[in-house]
């Protein structure tokens, strides 16, 4: 710890800094900015230009837009900062998930923008049930309409916690040209990508500032009786106090400091960073928001996977307990890994380190059993360490089915994939030996889109991509009796099976039931098996085309033949049996349906019961979500056939907000012309494929 110049003792030690907010309003600007600021850049770059540190990969250069969290560390009047500016996109938010929990504190840059409300209030309820401390950067000053008052009004809703307004803009001609700091009681000027200039308060401002500063500490005074004393006595409380009172409430998340600036001009971000060096907690309260023990071996936790293309697998971690040396042994829980080089990034670019202390957060290299999310010691230590944050992957809302371009590729694409996911576990990719798909599952279309950019970008496979196919099945109608022969004779042993079935309907979600009421040794009892075993050999494509469930089959009789009888005769008689039993009992196209939850912000409830009527969903009911005033929950059921890009027109009628879970529920039937263009579809494209 070390003394500040108000007598409030302040951390010392490196300090991990989340930049979040919603999408466009800014981040990786002011990250720039904050880098220039302190020296670790010698000129501002430009996201617009594609010159910043942040949004530095191609993907992100392509879309203008954070795709991946940047990372970037700096050293600020002799302390450390390592800044990660997190994607604004709620398609990227799991990101930010696997960050915050590790972070000393958050700074969400928001602007005066209605349509940006509900992304902001997702972040700031996300911060605030972590209890990551929070300060607002509101942004965009210098071209802002509303007057401050009215802008703090409308971000309020936003957060649970009260905001806390720390500076108020100096207007002249309708312009921001400075600000007054309530705390510090000073006036600052701007000047274009440079720290601001202290002036006096401007007359016409001191009834503002005073009336604005007031409010302040009756805020502050909500936590401190001895504060409360002093305003009701009106008796100026002495500076030192107010810090340390600023200090408190944001550690303890009572308030949400809100400073003003322009992350564009460079405008008010040296108040910023004192604010952060000043107020902002360590690792210390870190450890105890995760309940890791301040004492012990060392310990760290990863937060980002990093392939790159000649340095290998980095791990980004932030170092909770202890230190750790460039070459030693750390074990987690799925075994041991040596350091293969420890270092501070900016970028793309890292700066060696020998040695790591805690609240260091750095890349450690070729920690090959270390996954994001997991954490680990010193394998000294004896066991793997806890896991002490763990981020459960989101459910995927969108999917894809892909396949190679070049069939020399379809090794290389399983590789790549994985390192993509372990890059990004909220991708997913499963082989569907159903339908014969490689699908790929994420949180929307860009979230894809990026994922197949790299995949072509960094490991050179190239894919065609298609919506993926629906689980159809099919069922009867009816029961009916049948007869299943095979008798083949080629030359010494023959083939010869034959059996009776009854095949009949179950109830729906029965699956299939073997059963068997054979007397007098007509059949085996040895053959039984293999009966079973064809009987399930012809539920795999129905009549229709399609797999058969709920069906149940009954052995009643057959005749076998003492030497050229064998279980792979009968269980061809048994498949010859189902399969004619199966078209002679009315089959019938199913369809899954599932249960379907959609969250959004109330004013929003009308387009989104109007998107899921117009996809054939049949809405159950919907209610306010619990503890999100202003947004409600609509259940319903709704066809797999009719979700494909749900989320994408979700986010459309929700200013990107929308989400969904969804479960399999039951399948129902479909008939009439629906069923059969789906069947001539489905054996068409068999026909293609064969």
């Amino acid at each position: 710890m070390s003394e500040t110049q108000n007598g409030e003792r302040r951390v010392s030690g490196p300090r991990l800094i989340a930049l979040v907010g919603p999408f466009q309003s800014g981040k990786t600007t002011l990250l720039e900015c904050i880098l220039t600021r302190a020296g670790a850049l010698s000129r501002q770059g430009s996201v617009r230009d594609g010159t910043s540190v942040g949004d530095s990969s191609a993907e992100a250069r392509a879309h203008a837009a954070s795709v991946e969290a940047n990372i970037a560390s700096v050293d600020y009047l002799g302390d450390r900062f390592t800044f990660i500016d997190c994607p604004g996109s709620v398609e990227f938010l799991h990101e930010a998930r696997n960050v915050l929990p590790l972070c000393d504190a958050a700074i969400v840059v928001c602007e005066t923008d209605e349509r940006k409300l509900p992304a902001l209030r997702m972040i700031l309820r996300e911060l605030e049930d972590l209890g990551v401390p929070r300060i607002l950067f509101l942004n965009k000053i210098d071209t802002a309409t509303a007057r401050i008052r009215e802008s703090l009004a409308m971000l309020q809703p936003a957060s649970r916690t009260p905001l806390l307004l720390r500076q108020i803009p100096i207007w002249q001609n309708g312009i921001a040209t400075g600000f007054i700091d309530l705390a510090l009681e000073r006036a600052f000027v701007y000047r274009e990508h440079a720290p601001s200039v202290v002036v006096d308060v401007p007359a016409g401002e001191i009834p503002t500032e005073k009336e604005a500063r007031y409010t302040m500490l009756e805020r502050l005074a909500d936590y401190d009786d001895s504060l409360m004393e002093e305003l009701i006595s009106d008796i100026e409380p002495p500076r030192d106090q107010i810090f340390d009172d600023l200090t408190q409430d944001l550690r303890q998340g009572l308030v949400a400091p809100v400073l003003i600036g322009s992350a564009e001009a460079g405008h008010g971000v040296t108040r910023l960073l004192k604010a952060l060096r000043h107020e902002a907690p360590g690792i210390a309260e870190v450890r105890t928001r995760l309940g890791v023990a301040d004492s012990g071996a060392p310990l760290a936790h990863a937060i980002k996977t990093i392939h790159t293309a000649h340095g290998g697998k980095l791990t980004f971690a932030r170092v909770l307990r202890g230190s750790f040396n460039d070459g030693g042994l750390v074990r987690s829980a799925s075994g041991d890994d040596r350091i293969s080089g420890l270092s501070r990034l900016t970028g793309l670019s890292g700066s060696k380190q020998a040695k790591v202390e805690e609240g260091d957060a750095v890349a450690f290299g070729r920690l090959d059993h270390v996954a994001t999310g997991e954490t680990f010691g010193d394998a000294k230590n004896g066991v793997p360490a806890p896991a002490v944050a763990p981020v459960p992957p989101p459910q995927p809302a969108h999917a894809l089915a892909l396949a190679v371009k070049d069939r020399k590729d379809e090794v290389r694409l399983a590789t790549a994939l994985a390192k993509l996911i372990e890059e990004d576990p909220s991708l997913a990719f499963v082989h569907d030996q159903e339908a014969a798909e490689l699908k790929l599952f994420g949180q929307g279309e860009m979230h894809l889109r990026v994922a197949l950019e790299r995949l072509a970008a960094r490991f050179g496979v190239n894919v065609e991509t298609q919506k993926p196919g629906v689980g159809y099945r099919e069922t009867i109608r009816h029961a009916v009796s049948t007869r299943g022969r095979h008798k083949k004779q080629s030359g010494g042993h023959g083939q010869f099976g034959d059996v009776a079935l009854d095949v009949g309907p179950l109830p729906r979600g029965e699956g299939f039931a073997f059963n068997e009421t054979v007397h007098g040794g007509s059949v085996p009892r040895n053959f039984f098996s293999a009966i079973e075993e064809g009987c399930r050999d012809a539920l795999v494509s129905g009549p229709l085309g399609f797999p058969v469930v709920d069906v149940a089959a009954t052995l009643t009789d057959g005749s076998y033949h003492s030497v050229d009888s064998s279980d792979m005769a009968f269980r061809t008689a048994a498949r010859i049996g189902m399969s004619e039993a199966l078209a002679k009992a009315n089959p019938v196209l199913l369809e899954p349906i599932y249960a379907v939850e959609l969250t959004a912000p109330s004013e929003a409830l009308s387009r989104i019961t109007a998107i899921v009527s117009a996809r054939r969903g049949q809405i159950l009911g919907y209610d306010a979500r619990p503890g999100w005033e202003g947004w409600d929950v609509l259940n319903a059921l709704m066809p797999e056939a009719e979700m494909g890009g749900l989320i994408v027109e979700l986010r459309s009628a929700t200013a990107g907000v929308g989400s969904f879970t969804a479960k399999f529920d039951h399948l129902a039937e479909i008939v009439g012309k629906p069923a059969e263009a789906i069947i001539a579809h489905h054996n068409g494209a068999k026909a293609l494929a064969h």
